[in-house]
């Protein structure tokens, strides 16, 4: 579904602490591995004549949990607030009470509804010890579309305060599986990051595998598994149409696009040889990239399409190598103890992620293209498949364990983490979930 924002007005305004006599910017410092959480009030948004009220306090509901989910926000408790919405409408902002309740950072909002129907949504965000507005921003949109702007104002918050881009308006896709280990049914879904506004893409009668998420467009890539075997299809989620790329028997994961989404990237084994390929979308051409005795598989484009990161045991085990774009100069860049797979390239371009397999465990790690600073930010018995959020700061992946008497059934579930290796959390989905694959910013 496509939405439409109107921006009624925009102003922006800097701000500045001044603790000890000097100037400082009210930010969060995300350069430490251990992030102290900034205090931030995230006052009730107000109805003046009460039409909005329960669009207000969802709204609030929304951007707190999206700020303290991030880890870097703490998000104070409103017993300790000192001023009502109506107080903060009326009065303005008495910054010296709210100093008082440790709170560094303040965001208030009105939500009023239109005389057309439509609903108008405004914020500020405060720096409340140089008791100056850092932003301010208004939304006019459908009542039906408060959950996307509260996401939108949530990444305004985020980048203000954090300097980098946020991340909240944004989707994942995956994997809902349900049944027993020999009878499991998948089937495609997609939800909001946080969870909410969950949807099943299909039904359950074929299984579907390792969705993948275009970088320009609201369309995935994934795989399905019926009486003909495995073939790949594109999905547009704004149309709700499937389009079949074609059969590609040899083929284990659904291609990755390329960072302009008109290609997609791909292994597939011809003849009993895995090498990879491209697929131009537009004109359904493909073209060899590898011709290796070897099993190459699992390939990532970077951010500026000019290398690619693979997983290859042309070296006598499974191992991580990045490569140019057109094949030549690959360059292995893991080299510690066990296997490594499933590479994805930061939309940053600074960091790969990875699962490594050693001595029985999963690990998913970072590393750098060149192969120096690798990081394992987490481990279970199964735990595979990540994805970056758009702004390169999170990872989304799955842990599955097994449950029952005897072990014999199993259980997906979603986490994401930020990449310091801190700040794990459980994604809830109805079922079980597996493959995530996060979306780009919603357009």
């Amino acid at each position: 579904m496509k939405h439409t924002i109107a921006f009624a007005f925009l102003f922006l305004l800097f701000a500045s602490i001044m603790p000890s006599g000097a100037q400082a910017e009210l930010k969060v410092d995300i350069t430490k591995g251990v992030v102290e959480p900034l205090p931030i009030a995230v006052s009730p948004f107000f109805s003046a004549d009460g039409s909005g009220n329960k669009l207000a306090a969802d709204m609030t509901g929304v951007i707190s949990a999206n700020l303290e989910g991030s880890g870097l926000f703490k998000p104070l408790n409103p017993r300790a607030f000192v001023q009502t919405p109506a107080s903060v409408a009326q009065d303005g902002v008495r910054f010296a009470e709210w100093r008082a309740t440790g709170g560094q950072a303040l965001v208030t909002g009105t939500v009023e509804k239109s005389q057309d129907g439509r609903t108008r949504v405004e914020f500020r965000l405060w720096d409340v010890l140089s008791e100056k507005q850092l932003i301010g921003m208004a939304y006019t949109t459908t009542p039906t579309n408060w959950r996307r702007i509260a996401h939108i104002i949530s990444d305004e918050i985020y980048k203000r305060l954090s300097g980098e881009e946020g991340y909240f308006d944004s989707r994942i896709v995956y994997i809902s599986e349900t049944g027993s280990p020999q009878k499991r049914i998948k089937r495609l879904a997609i939800m909001d990051q946080d969870g909410k506004n969950h949807k099943y893409l299909t039904d359950g009668r074929e299984l579907v595998l390792t969705p993948r998420f275009s970088p320009t467009e609201q369309k995935i890539t994934y795989m399905s598994y019926g009486n003909k075997g495995p073939r790949v299809y594109l999905y547009d989620i704004s149309t709700g149409r499937h389009e079949r790329l074609g059969n590609f028997p040899g083929m284990t994961f659904a291609p990755r696009f390329s960072p302009d989404g008109k290609k997609v990237i791909m292994s597939q084994a011809v003849n009993g040889n895995s090498d990879i390929y491209e697929l131009n979308l537009g004109s359904k051409k493909k073209r060899r990239i590898t011709s290796n005795a070897a099993i190459d598989t699992a390939p990532s484009y970077a951010p500026d399409s000019k290398r690619i990161v693979f997983e290859s045991d042309r070296g006598g085990s499974q191992q991580l190598y990045v490569m140019d774009a057109g094949g030549n100069n690959a360059q292995r860049i893991t080299f510690g103890k066990g296997r490594y797979a499933n590479p994805v390239w930061s939309p940053r371009g600074d960091l790969i992620a990875f699962t490594r397999m050693h001595k029985g465990k999963f690990y998913i790690g970072v590393i750098r293209p060149d192969g120096s600073g690798e990081r394992l930010i987490t481990t279970a018995y199964h735990v595979e498949g990540p994805t970056w959020s758009p702004n390169g700061r999170v990872l989304s992946y799955f842990k599955e364990r097994s449950v029952g008497r005897g072990g014999t059934q199993r259980q997906t579930k979603i986490y994401t983490i930020d990449i310091t290796g801190y700040n794990e959390r459980w994604l809830q989905t109805p079922r079980d979930g597996s493959d995530p694959a996060w979306s780009p910013i919603n357009k």
